[in-house]
């Protein structure tokens, strides 16, 4: 992620303390393993925000500053903080300097939830976009090479396949797959490949296909003609995205689709 990548840029310059997530209890802010890199002069992510926030900020500027403490402090979310949310948070206070760097990278990214993304015209791009700074390790597929852009972020591989459903079979184990091709009978033909493949192995964790109510109906017909029962077309989401979002801009439909991706536990 270009955060990470951000923090571990500046650490060549600067020493810094990474303030992380321990132990949490009750209603917090951000759950274990959240962080923030505090610089003498930049703050690098989050750990929830508000007094909490800017009393670990003036914790870590003290240590950079040649203080002591203690590795862990707990912090009361009650009245003393001017926060409500009535639970409790142990902060870890960890000095880093360049050396630090090459294995901060692995340890902050956390585990990234495999998606691939079939498509990459209007709403693909827009996903992308999204995608992008979420815990997705996306492989964007689609079977015109030319069609995707210079630069995408970190956690996005790009992959030219034709067939273009050919490339279901080498997806990741328990993959999120979004099908929005250019084309129709592309659509079709991924869907189909992931049916195949949900049969076979059972191993993908959502099948979603853009498009409205009625082009479900004839892929559903379509898909039934090619021998799939209705028990396995129910694997199929369509339409895609949270209801009762109503607009069409491909960035309001990426909004939509990220949400309901992150309804269900990633992993």
């Amino acid at each position: 992620m270009k955060l990470i990548k951000d923090v571990t840029n500046r650490l060549a310059t600067q020493h810094a303390v990474l303030v992380s997530v321990d132990t949490a209890q009750g209603s917090v802010p951000r759950e274990p393993g959240a962080w923030m890199a505090v610089f003498p002069d930049a703050v690098l992510g989050t750990v929830g925000g508000g007094h909490l926030e800017l009393q670990a900020i003036e914790e870590a500027r003290r240590r950079l500053a040649g203080a002591n403490g203690d590795p862990v402090l707990r912090y009361p979310l009650g009245p003393s903080l001017g926060q409500c949310c009535g639970g409790v948070v142990h902060l870890r206070y960890e000095r880093l300097t360049d050396a630090d760097a090459p294995r901060l990278a692995q340890r902050l990214q956390g585990p990234e939830t495999p998606l691939a993304l079939f498509g990459g015209g209007h709403v693909g791009r827009a996903l992308v976009n999204v995608l992008g700074t979420l815990p997705f390790a996306v492989t964007w597929i689609d079977s015109r090479d030319e069609i995707f852009p210079p630069a995408v972020p970190d956690n996005v591989r790009c992959e030219h396949s034709d067939p273009v459903q050919a490339a279901v079979a080498d997806l990741a184990p328990h993959s999120r797959v979004l099908v929005m091709s250019f084309s129709h009978a592309e659509d079709l033909d991924v869907v189909a490949a992931c049916l195949r493949r949900l049969r076979e192995r059972g191993d993908l964790a959502y099948v979603g296909l853009i498009g409205s109510k009625t082009k479900w109906a004839t892929f559903r017909h379509r898909l039934e003609e090619r021998g799939f029962r209705k028990q396995e077309l129910a694997q199929v989401t369509c339409p895609i995205g949270i209801p009762g979002i109503a607009g069409k801009q491909p960035e309001v439909i990426a909004v939509a689709v990220a949400a309901q991706l992150l309804q269900g536990p990633l992993s």
